[in-house]
């Protein structure tokens, strides 16, 4: 245990091991059609799909691709925002054999025709309003087949009407298909559940091409096998023994195509036969809200940035939103800062734990207890059956004593099997059964784990090294500001400086002077600082996450 302090401090009834089943990842939503057949699995904009009807639909789906000459490893790409769409495609996928290979729907042309030549996409499912920039990708790849779906297939029938005649041509969903292509509708009509072929999926075949947001460089297809996710789906359901099966309702803002949103929202809700409310674009927070309110959502993943505007939303503040019905929040993806929880969870008298994952593992790894305490900055302890260590960042050998700095490695039944057709990262990544993360941390005597930041972030002004997140942490604290994001720059004289991008909260004023003196009285003459700009908002990823490298570019533009 000496080496493994956490186990001692798990809340009660988390298991220091997990007995993991030898199935593919569908076992979930196949055992959830026989204990929960008529609960619902998706519920969007009022319009329910139960478990059994989930089943049957991904049973008709994979029968349809087979006929499209699927067969057991091709990849399937998905451009589906949160709908139950993505699950009908991602499930049915998985049922013959294929591998999944998910997509920002934000994608330019040129990010999509990468991803698909790397991966061997042939076939695309799309919602209709992509159907069009996937079509001029085309030429350009592989894809033979793309199925396409419209939005109005799931929405309830007026709903399904009103858009019909309102939104669907605006908004660019109603499309003509080209030769060879095949609406969703028609393509499952063609088929019943007892149709799809008998493919033998196991738990080492690969379910998942997860690539990497691509801001530390080139995006890398993290290989996920069928137990990668069913590892990591039950240490998350088994690390929140409070959760009943089959009752919970989960909000299913934060995208499905990210790891994240996949793994701790999707496979995590199927292992506890939950139900899942859809909500498209998690930056609608009104329809968060009303999602949230209306169907008493019980477990909400999200993202620092989200919590943060759900606390700051006008309507909240007013309390015209009962969120009374939230148990658990997973955040994920970012920093949490200290206040944004706090406020959260006096908002809601729901307990929000913070965690720690990357697309590699295949999402969590580490996570505050929920019960337990929730150390300030932690990223918490590691999940079930993870190891996890502090190297020394010299020699990348020596295993560090509690409290030194070093980059955190892991190892765990979910850890990913390698890079799709990069052998020399899969080797820097993976050695000996650990993946190097380049996150540098610390562990803390009770086996808490500690962000400090990333490897390739290091701020090194003067030769001093400054870490981005515990300037950022300090600036948070001041009681103007929203948001911010600190980045080395270029200096003529010392190299490197300290740069901080800060919004501050709507109707407050600040100046640079303001907050270079709240600095000083709280970190170090040489992490203050040097430059600080005022902005309305901050380059983000779709999960919430700010690019600091992009501020950087911004930055080297302007100057």
């Amino acid at each position: 245990m000496s080496d493994r302090p956490w186990l001692e401090i798990y809340d009660e009834g988390v298991p220091k091991s997990i007995d993991y089943p030898a199935v593919p990842l569908f076992y979930f939503l196949e055992d959830g059609a026989k204990k929960y057949a008529d609960k619902p699995c998706t519920i969007f904009k009022g319009a329910k799909i139960s478990y059994k009807e989930m089943n049957d639909i991904t049973d008709q789906f994979a029968a349809g691709l087979a006929d499209l000459g699927v067969k057991k490893g091709d990849r399937i790409g998905i451009i589906i925002p949160n709908t139950p769409q993505f699950v009908m495609a991602y499930y049915g996928a998985l049922k013959i054999g294929a591998v999944v290979v998910a997509m920002n729907p934000l994608y330019t042309e040129r990010e999509i025709e990468h991803q698909v030549n790397d991966a061997g996409v042939e076939v695309m499912v799309v919602m209709s309003n992509f159907y069009n920039i996937v079509k001029s990708v085309q030429p350009k790849t592989g894809i033979k087949k793309i199925v396409v779906t419209n939005i109005k297939e799931t929405l309830p029938p007026v709903t399904a009407f009103l858009f019909t005649l309102l939104k669907e041509k605006k908004s660019g969903f109603r499309v003509q298909l080209g030769e060879g292509d095949i609406w969703m509708p028609d393509m499952l009509a063609k088929f019943k559940p007892e149709d799809r072929p008998k493919v033998d999926v196991g738990p080492d075949d690969d379910a998942v091409f997860q690539y990497s947001g691509g801001t530390t460089g080139v995006p890398k297809g993290a290989i996920a096998m069928h137990r990668n996710l069913v590892a990591n789906a039950l240490q998350i359901r088994l690390w929140m023994p409070s959760a009943i099966d089959g009752e919970e309702v989960v909000l299913m803002a934060i995208p499905l195509y990210h790891v994240y949103g996949m793994v701790a929202g999707m496979n995590f809700g199927f292992a506890c036969g939950a139900a899942l409310v859809m909500v498209p674009n998690a930056r609608d927070i009104k329809d968060d809200l009303e999602n949230l309110q209306k169907y008493r959502c019980t477990i909400f993943p999200g993202v620092p940035t989200l919590y943060n505007a759900i606390n700051n939303w006008p309507d909240v503040l007013a309390g015209k939103y009962d969120l009374s019905s939230i148990k658990a929040c997973i955040s994920g993806s970012a920093p949490l800062m200290r206040e944004t929880k706090e406020k959260f969870e006096a908002l809601t008298g729901g307990l929000v734990f913070e965690g720690y994952g990357l697309s590699e593992s295949p999402t969590a790894a580490t996570c505050n207890p929920l019960q337990g305490e929730n150390r300030a900055g932690s990223i918490g302890l590691p999940l079930p059956d993870v190891e996890a260590r502090i190297i020394s960042l010299d020699d990348e050998v020596t295993v560090l004593p509690p409290g030194e700095i070093g980059e955190i490695v892991l190892k765990g039944p979910q850890i990913f099997k390698g890079y799709h057709n990069m052998p020399t990262e899969t080797q820097n990544s993976l050695r000996d059964g650990w993946l190097y993360t380049g996150d540098i941390g610390r562990m803390d005597d009770d086996g808490y784990f500690y962000i400090v930041d990333r490897k390739k972030e290091l701020i090194k002004p003067g030769g001093f090294q400054v870490w981005p997140r515990e300037v950022e942490e300090v600036i948070t604290d001041h009681p103007k500001v929203f948001e911010v994001g600190v980045a080395g720059i270029p200096d003529p004289k010392r190299g490197e400086t300290v740069k901080a991008w800060i919004v501050l909260i709507p109707g407050e004023e600040a100046t640079v002077e303001e907050i270079r003196a709240f600095c000083k009285e709280n970190m170090a003459a040489y992490k203050v600082p040097s430059q600080i700009e005022f902005r309305d908002e901050l380059p983000k990823t779709n999960v919430g996450k700010i690019l600091r490298r992009e501020l950087v570019r911004q930055h080297k533009e302007g100057a």
